[in-house]
Order: structure tokens, then sequence, then C-alpha cells
């Protein structure tokens, strides 16, 4: 028998970016909110101090924050005919594992996606048919536009204290912004991270092509800042430890120091962590939450009982909640039926590794997020006509600070394993080598899909989330043209001496093959219930006390990092669930 807490306005299920931003309107607008996190607690002044926190090995090689698989793993395989076997070391899936989730850990990208990645059916049966689409590929639009959403981006970085360079600002095209965005209300809330020489090197040949290279949105403070929430940021100090690490000097925008500390002053919110969200609870007529269902970390079984549910996990995390509860039909890939895994997708990349002649890259220094940008084949902003794909990326190159450890398998080909030829080598490489990437659109496919697995369980007895995934023919003739595009650009730049063509979608995918940790969908929003699982707003069709946030949501990813978009999107249904929903609880849109 399970014990019993008081019940809750509302139970958030994953305490990251989504959680902490849902709780912070919510408690805001007078609810009692309970926050169950399956991690230990993180502070970003004691747990990361700068002083002491630059440990490659805790967590760059040893994935500290990370997930540990013996607590969860995931099965995988990339079709259905074949048997799927449990991943045993996180490389894909970064998943987090504290007070914070990945977004303590996360690089700093913060993007919003363009008006197209919202509406790609719209647009593309528009501008060439359905002629243009793969066979078998899963296009839909999401129901939710770039101009519904642009306010709450606009919120999202303020929150996270984003860096960055208007291109769109009120429709007047900006020097040195992105000419390609979406259309901004205001500039953002710093400017740009400094350039860098890599950086520099980049533009220059960009620029010779005729492209309109850009400073990436960065989550890592330009200067001192103080966010709408009264929060203090220090300036970043360009150390290079973000990616895979917190930041104890406030200088990265994360949940623990742009959200938490002012979560924890509230008398109405409760924090919960290393507590194991097991299922969300159904009334006896299955189209309503009562709670969910949670185990401590001494064992014990709890309920939460709460009049909203909010599942906010890793992606992943939150398709599986919605199988072991049993809410909403589990998709069926032979049959095309059913919503819940439906519409899985990734991330496709490709580009070329690059080593200079003889150049001093200052690797040592770097920000998560530093990073410069073209979008000139992103999204639809090229002529797709006649290439037989949809989509593309952005293709950058990133001063992300490189670290010893990290760094040692960097190498131009032919080089020894060890000795000093290997030590010569590596000496060289680490100040002259690089990569120029496409962070690439992904599209679903009828093939790709997450369902709970026959044969594996976790500690509790329950299954795993299966997978079955692979690169379609989209992803592989996106790729190829990505990476053609991005050798054009690494010829252009100046002292680059060798250049390897790279391309993740040239072989059966894996999740030992980190070429991305940005996987998307499988719970799907959308206009139709027979295709999405969530309506506009996030909130369930077959149990609107539930909402589901998270990269989850995305019927397609688009070339560029999901955190922004996430970010937007649940403040979206955070202000949907205060002056809406609460004046009449049910179905925000009806079926």
């Amino acid at each position: 028998m399970a014990n019993i807490r008081p019940k809750a306005d509302a139970v958030i299920v994953g305490l990251g970016w989504c959680g902490s931003l849902m709780a912070e309107e919510l408690t805001r607008a007078g609810l009692n909110v309970v926050a169950l996190e399956r991690g230990p607690w993180r502070d970003a002044a004691s747990d990361f101090p700068p002083a002491v926190d630059a440990d490659e090995l805790r967590w760059d090689a040893r994935r500290s924050m990370i997930l540990p698989p013996a607590i969860e793993a995931l099965t995988f395989r990339n079709t259905s005919s074949e048997r799927a076997l449990p991943a045993r070391e996180w490389n894909t899936f970064d998943f987090g594992y504290n007070v914070g989730g990945a977004g303590t850990h996360w690089a700093g990208m913060a993007w919003r996606f363009t008006p197209f990645d919202f509406q790609p059916a719209t647009h593309v049966k528009a501008r060439y048919g359905q002629k243009q689409l793969a066979d078998g590929l899963i296009v839909q639009d999401w129901g939710v536009t770039y101009d519904d959403l642009e306010p709450y981006y606009d919120r999202f970085e303020k929150i996270a204290g984003i860096s960055g360079k208007a291109g769109n600002l009120r429709g007047d095209m900006i020097e040195g912004g992105n000419p390609f965005e979406g259309a901004r209300a205001e500039e953002f809330p710093l400017p740009a991270l400094k350039s860098t020489r890599l950086t520099d090197i980049f533009d220059a040949g960009a620029r010779k092509l005729g492209l309109h290279p850009f400073m990436v949105p960065a989550a890592q403070t330009s200067g001192a800042y103080t966010n709408p929430l009264g929060v203090k940021m220090g300036p970043c100090t360009y150390c290079g430890y973000c990616l895979y690490y917190g930041c104890g000097n406030w200088s990265k925008g994360s949940p623990n120091a742009c959200v938490i500390p002012v979560l924890k002053m509230r008398s109405n919110f409760t924090l919960l962590a290393e507590s194991t969200v097991l299922r969300a609870n159904l009334a006896e007529d299955g189209k309503t939450a009562t709670g969910v269902t949670y185990v401590d970390k001494d064992g014990k079984q709890w309920e939460q009982p709460a009049d909203i549910v909010v599942f906010s996990a890793f992606q992943a995390q939150n398709v599986r909640l919605l199988l072991l509860s049993k809410i909403g039909q589990p998709y069926d890939h032979r049959t095309g039926k059913g919503v819940v895994g439906r519409a899985y997708c990734y991330q496709t990349v490709s580009g070329t590794s690059i080593f200079f002649e003889d150049e001093q890259l200052n690797q040592y220094m770097g920000a998560g997020a530093l990073s410069s940008q073209v979008d000139d084949w992103n999204g639809d902003n090229f002529d797709h006509a006649g290439l037989g794909f949809i989509g593309g990326a952005g293709i950058l190159v990133v001063s992300r600070g490189s670290r010893p450890i990290g760094n040692t398998d960097f190498l131009p080909a032919g080089t020894p394993r060890w000795g000093s030829e290997w030590k010569k080598a590596y000496k060289h490489a680490f100040q002259n080598g690089t990569v120029v990437f496409g962070q690439g659109t992904s599209y679903s496919h009828k093939d790709s899909y997450l369902d709970l697995d026959p044969t594996y369980k976790d500690m509790h007895g329950q299954p795993l989330l299966r997978m079955t995934f692979d690169f379609n023919e989209n992803d592989k003739r996106s790729a190829a043209f990505i990476q053609q595009k991005a050798i054009e650009i690494s010829h252009a730049m100046a002292g680059v001496k060798h250049v390897v063509p790279t391309n993740s979608a040239d072989r059966k995918w894996s999740p030992y093959d980190l070429a991305s940790d940005h996987t998307i969908g499988g719970a799907v929003m959308g206009m139709d219930p027979a295709t999405s699982v969530l309506n506009r707003y996030q909130q369930v069709w077959d149990v609107p006390n539930v909402f589901v946030c998270g990269a989850s949501s995305f019927p397609n990813n688009a070339g560029y990092n999901p955190t922004g978009t996430i970010g937007a999107l649940t403040l979206w249904t955070a202000r949907a669930i205060i002056d809406r929903y609460l004046k009449n609880p049910g179905p925000l849109v009806q079926a």
C-alpha cells in the first residue's frame, strides 16, 4: 500500500528547464506545486565551484552528471526485424540526473526555430508539392506558429541571460545578426560573446563565398546581468568548461542559476529530489489523472495526488512515462495507427574535420556556445527543387574550449597511436585541429518509433523504453548535400591544410556514435488526435489535466539545438494553464 502525500494543485515530474519554468509560472500564479526529480540536489555555487570544478575526468570522461544506465537503460535497434539490446553507455542520450536536469550540463546554444520549422507540411506543399517528400517521411505542422511563440522566446532569453545579436528586428535586417531568423520584437538581453581566432577565420571564409556568418546565441553571459526574476549573473570568463559541467561562476544560463533559487524561496513550492516517478495514476474513467506514484530514495512507494500533472522529463523519459501510465494509444508501425511513440527523430550531422598548417587557435579558452554559423542552407532558406530532400543545416565552427583528455583522439589520419610522433602530432593538432559541421534537420519516418521493450525491465520491474531508428533517405540526401557545403567553406578558410569529410548518416545509426545528443519526438503536438499525442498547448488529447513539456513534443527537429524552443513552448503552455485551463478545466482545443 502506497503512502499518500497531501494533495497539490500541480505535480511536476522532472525539474530541468521545463519543470523549473513551469513551476515558476504556476507558483507565481498562486498554485501549490510539488516537483519530483529523480536525481540528487545540485547547487550552482557549492556543487560547481570554479576553483576546483574543472575536472575533465569526472564530468566529461566519466559523465558523472549523466543518468547511469544501471539506473535506467534504453534498448535500441535499427529495424523492427532486429532484437533490441540495452545501451550500456550513454553517448547520444545525455539524460540529466540532478535537480536542473540536462539544463545544468548543456553547452548553451539558445536558438529560435524558424517559421518554416513549425509549419513544414504547409510550406513544403505550397512551395514544392508532395513530390518533394521521400517515401515514408512523416511531416506535419505543430499547431503552433513562430508568431505564437515569439513573446515566449523573448521571455526565455531574458530569464536565461542569452547573449547574441538580432538579425531581424521587427522586420528590419540588422548587420551582424542572422538574416534568416524570424522577426524579433526585441534585441537579445546581452551582446554577443567575443569572437575568437577560429570564428574570425570562419567568418572570413564564409563571406568570401557570399554567405552570412553570425555569432550563435549563447547562454553564457557576455556581461553582468540581472534576469527578470531578480537573479544576478556574472560575466563569462571563457574558461571552456561548459558542456557536461555546471557553472559556479553564475555565467551560464541554467535552471540551477536562473530559476531554482527563486523557487526555493516560495512557500507554495515543494521539491522532492531522489524521487523516481513510476507512472501517472488515472481515475476509473481513464480520462483524468489523479496524481503520480513515485519511489523515494529509501525505496518507499508514495502517491502524490494533484489536480494537474506535468511531465517535464527528458524526451525519451516523457514518452516512457506516457506508455507506462497507459495514456494515449501506443503507435503501431505496421498499421500506422496510434500516436504515443510515433514521429521519433534525431539530428542529421555531417561536415569536415580540418587541420590548419600553422595556427594558434588558443583552444584552452572558449565557451559552450561560442560559435559562428551560417544559415544559408538551413531549413527552407534555399531552393530545394530537384534535390530530393527537405530541410538542411546550420553550418558552424565551435570555440568550445578543447580539453586535454577528450582531444587526444582528434588527430590527422596516419598518426601513430603512441610514442614521440604521437606526442608531436597531438601538440600540433591541439592548436590546429577543429571541425566545420552542419547540425541538420531531422524528419521522422513511419518505421522510426519508440515503444516498451518486451524483454528488458528496470530495477522497479517496469519495461525499458525501446527505440527503433535508423537514418532515412531524407537524412542521407540532406547530410550529403550539407557535407559538400561544409567542404567548400573549409577550403575557403585561410591556412587550412587538411580537410577530412565526416557524415553520421552514411552508416547505421548507433547510440555510441556521438554525432548529437538531440533526440526528438515520440509524444508530439499537433492539430489532429490521429497524428499527435498533444494539442497546440502540449495538453494530452485523451487526458486533459496532463501536460507534457520537452523535446518529446516536437514533430520534427530543426537545424538547431532544441533548448530555446523547449523553453518557449513551456512558457506558452504555462500561460495557457493559468489564463485558460484554471478558469475552465478541460480540453483547451476540441478534437
